[in-house]
């Protein structure tokens, strides 16, 4: 049978991100990709130039018409906007049993705030408790509790718990924004693991949050558990940002390679 996993996301129009990275990173990973999107974004790899939130009408029409018809065996949520959308987005998923990876979105790699502000509460109380698995990086964790952004490991693990108790089964406190040469991940739920892999020096890193919550859902459609499905994502970003050297996308932070394994590492 087909492993169908579904993003609710928002569109990045140079490709690198958003539904887009999303998209990619099913086929690439062997599932068959649909999408309900959330917003429009006029972006590059240089900046957000502009963003056209969709109705919460159209957002749960979409998720209706999906849902009713294809098998979907997960789901990953990525940029949401604004609270309204975000309760349409846990009202269209409330109550269907799916696994759901939740990349809490707030500023793009520009800079550029793809959350309003108001819209964090939204996003703890409502989305949180439907997470199976939470994948913030450290400033967007800080964000969720109000608070500093986590300085050291322990520091790192205290906050990932905070934020279990929040709701969610699991939470992948990703370690892309702290110093050193090894970047570390945690995955804290039932269990705990520790990812640690060489800290890759590209400046072409648009796109990876969407890319490694897009590969964890990839491998949940799977039938993977949380840990097999975050390992597989863990490596398959490694590789991808490996590559991404290769490819020659715009001028600012390029994108990773989705599809280093059938491209090459040039294109």
């Amino acid at each position: 049978m087909t492993a169908i996993a579904l993003t609710i996301a928002g569109s990045d129009s140079g490709g690198g991100a958003g539904i887009q990275a999303d998209l990619k990173t099913f086929s690439a990973l062997g599932c068959y990709g649909a999408s309900v999107l959330t917003a429009i974004t006029a972006q590059n790899t240089r900046a957000v130039t502009a963003v056209l939130a969709l109705s919460p009408a159209i957002v749960r029409a979409q998720i209706a018409a999906v849902l009713d018809d294809l098998a979907v065996a997960s789901v990953k949520i990525g940029m949401l906007g604004d609270p309204s959308v975000i309760r349409a987005v846990a009202e269209g998923l409330r109550g269907r049993g799916l696994p759901v990876v939740l990349d809490p979105v707030m500023v793009a790699k520009s800079g550029d705030r793809l959350l309003a502000v108001d819209a964090i509460a939204a996003l703890r109380e409502e989305l949180l408790p439907l997470a199976t698995v939470l994948t913030p990086n450290l400033p967007e964790a800080a964000d969720l509790l109000g608070t500093a952004p986590a300085a050291g490991l322990a520091a790192r693990e205290a906050q990932g718990r905070a934020l279990l108790a929040l709701g969610p089964a699991w939470v992948l406190m990703k370690g892309g924004h702290a110093e050193g040469p090894i970047c570390t991940d945690l995955l804290l739920g039932p269990e705990r693991h520790r990812l640690t892999a060489p800290r890759i020096a590209t400046r072409n890193t648009h796109g990876t949050g969407c890319t490694l919550s897009a590969a964890i859902a990839a491998g949940l459609a799977q039938g993977r558990t949380v840990p097999q499905a975050v390992i597989l994502a863990h490596g398959y970003l490694q590789a991808a940002l490996a590559a991404a050297d290769g490819l020659k996308v715009g001028s600012g932070h390029g994108p990773v390679h989705h599809f280093h394994a059938f491209w090459g590492t040039t294109a």
